[in-house]
């Protein structure tokens, strides 16, 4: 089994930055993808951006050149640095991993821009 525990969320000013961090323990080596998805009121869940263990990102179009997820394998640990942040990137951020048989989820952190 594998777990993910998110942290770093919390509320900024727009224009403001947030980092997230996602830790990920037990059978570490089952992941071979992670990244963050986020939900915002009333809307579906959505993927912002995924690395691979190999280090190669990609990032949902509207966030390019506004986050960046970078990870330390010898941590065990994916981020996403969030900077100029918006009201409309209010939303619960989820921290994914790919397995080879099942994905697994963080709890979610919230993510609040007050405008």
């Amino acid at each position: 089994q594998v777990q993910l525990v998110e942290s770093g969320g919390g509320l900024v000013q727009a224009g403001g930055s947030l980092r997230l961090s996602c830790a990920a323990s037990g059978s570490r080596f089952m992941i071979n993808l992670m990244g963050w998805y986020r939900q915002a009121p009333g809307k579906q869940r959505e993927w912002v951006a995924t690395i691979t263990t190999g280090g190669v990102t990609n990032y949902l179009a509207s966030v390019v050149g506004r986050f960046t997820i970078s990870r330390d394998n010898a941590k065990n640990t994916v981020y996403l640095q969030m900077n100029s942040l918006k009201s409309e990137h209010t939303a619960i951020y989820y921290c994914y991993g790919r397995g080879c048989i099942t994905n697994y989820w963080g709890q979610g952190t919230q993510v609040t821009v007050s405008s």
